[in-house]
């Protein structure tokens, strides 16, 4: 483990002796260790390979976007599990409630008294000229009060007890397919491994998906709510996930041209003809929901699904507008957020932030620009942003341009040792950098937050870029039950 003393290893510590110091297993970690000591590590990697011709037989796959060849990618599965203890979840699990009820509220009041705005906690330009903030949502009253049905919450540790959210992911989440997926795998592969550890079930996630959606019905639902997940279709870089969930739940998978409005109520085309559909789990953005109320050239989405939605005759998951909180200068207004609507400091801290947009903050990254991580402020998957360490002096300097050509697009981040977890390498065991993030479903009945969740893996030594689409794996993730 080369970089033990940089990083914090999640599963190795250190301990004194005559010898001088030795790897200790962490308590969450030891019977892992124990049991690793008598495999053989030939035996793991052919065991891999078994996962990936798994994997690649279910069809378990993403799109790349800009790839020369658009071939389909699996994404790269380490066997090694991560490990969390029952206390390191309890606390975790406490912050991401607190985090989700704050975002909930803070896009109830957006939308309606913007009391956050008149108490100056928030700049109101920071709303006004942001284009994931919906004007046709001021006044509607989502079913159940409920804005963000599923959320994600990117989690990185640093150390024995600091935890930080990297970011919030409240508009589409993806890769809760790959976290169930990767459970599968490893129950199947190693089911003596779970016999000695009280590994927390995820099993559940997309019946309790299922009975968080329909707790969600609209007010002109009659009867049991048919639930429904609308696709962009086959060429999405998340199509798997989508057919997987709706396959999972039980439901229809449907694209914008198999759904239709009629007598005001959303219908979708079966076999028996067109029938009502009460709850859409969404997975297209806002400015392809509707042809009529935002883009007119989309192709995806379903004219005037919006007229129905703000009439109460189907709920749509997540809500349009979401994706303001997803906003990444928003997220650095989060702690102020937490305590506006909660009353209380926030459990989990945010990584500290310069925003662009302010001259000062917009001056120390210029001049920081090498040691810096730099986001755009409604970038994903890695795109779009600069590692400073990692960046070549040409990277720099063409990203100089762009970041003095728009400041507000962009916030920065000083460079996280984020900690690590060992991978299975053809050398042996290796250390790579990880997060975390742990799926949250949202109803009127309460907040349930899968324990666990997707650990995201960068694979390439020393790299901090952990996003699948950048070359990243995934590993099965377990909480410790006491």
């Amino acid at each position: 483990m080369s970089n033990a003393g940089k990083f914090f290893d999640e599963m190795f510590g250190h301990s004194s002796s005559q010898g001088g110091e030795k790897a200790v297993a962490r308590e969450p970690y030891a019977p892992l260790d124990v049991w690793m000591a008598d495999e053989d590590l030939d035996r793991l990697r052919k065991k891999s390979q078994e996962a990936e011709e798994f994997f690649r037989r279910t069809g378990i796959t993403f799109n790349v976007y800009g790839a020369e060849e658009a071939a389909e990618r699996l994404i790269p599965f380490d066997v090694i599990p991560r490990i969390i203890s029952s206390k390191e979840w309890s606390k975790l699990s406490k912050g991401i409630e607190q985090r989700v009820r704050a975002i909930n509220a803070f896009l109830h009041d957006l939308y309606h008294r913007q009391e956050i705005l008149k108490a100056g906690r928030v700049p109101l330009e920071l709303i006004a000229n942001n284009e994931t903030f919906l004007s046709k949502m001021i006044g509607v009253e989502p079913p159940g009060g409920v804005y963000t049905h599923i959320v994600g919450v990117d989690l990185v540790r640093t150390g024995e007890d600091e935890f930080f959210v990297l970011e919030d992911n409240a508009r589409t989440p993806s890769g809760v397919s790959y976290m169930l997926e990767n459970r599968e795998t490893m129950l199947h592969m190693f089911p003596e491994l779970f016999s000695k550890m009280p590994v927390q079930d995820v099993g559940d996630y997309t019946k309790n998906l299922h009975k968080s959606l329909a707790d969600c019905a609209p007010p002109k639902c009659e009867g049991r709510p048919v639930v429904g997940v609308l696709t962009p279709g086959m060429y999405n870089s998340a199509y798997f996930e989508h057919s997987f969930l709706a396959d999972q739940m039980g439901v229809e998978l449907v694209e914008g041209h198999d759904l239709r409005v009629i007598d005001g109520r959303v219908a979708m085309r079966t076999t028996k003809g067109y029938e009502p559909v009460d709850v859409l789990y969404r997975r297209i953005d806002d400015e392809f929901l509707d042809p009529i109320n935002f883009n007119p050239d989309s192709m995806l989405g379903v004219p005037g699904i919006m007229d129905v939605y703000r009439s109460g005759g189907i709920t749509i998951a997540n809500a349009p507008g979401t994706g303001i909180s997803d906003d990444k200068a928003i997220y650095s207004y989060m702690p102020d957020i937490i305590e506006f609507y909660t009353g209380e400091k926030a459990i989990l801290q945010n990584v500290p932030t310069w925003r662009c947009s302010e001259a000062d903050s917009l001056k120390y990254v210029l001049e920081h620009l090498d040691e810096l991580v730099v986001k755009e402020v409604h970038g994903s998957g890695g795109y779009g942003m600069l590692v400073g360490p990692a960046a070549s002096k040409k990277e720099l300097a063409d990203f100089r341009v762009k970041l003095e050509a728009r400041p507000s697009n962009y916030i920065a981040q000083p460079t996280l040792s984020l900690s690590t977890v060992p991978i299975l390498t053809k050398a042996g065991l290796a250390p790579r950098h990880v997060d975390l993030r742990p799926y949250v479903l949202v109803s009127p009945k309460g907040i349930k937050i899968t324990p666990g969740g997707l650990t995201r893996v960068a694979l390439k030594e020393g790299s901090l870029v952990v996003n699948s689409s950048q070359g990243g794996g995934t590993k099965d993730t377990w909480v410790l039950d006491d």
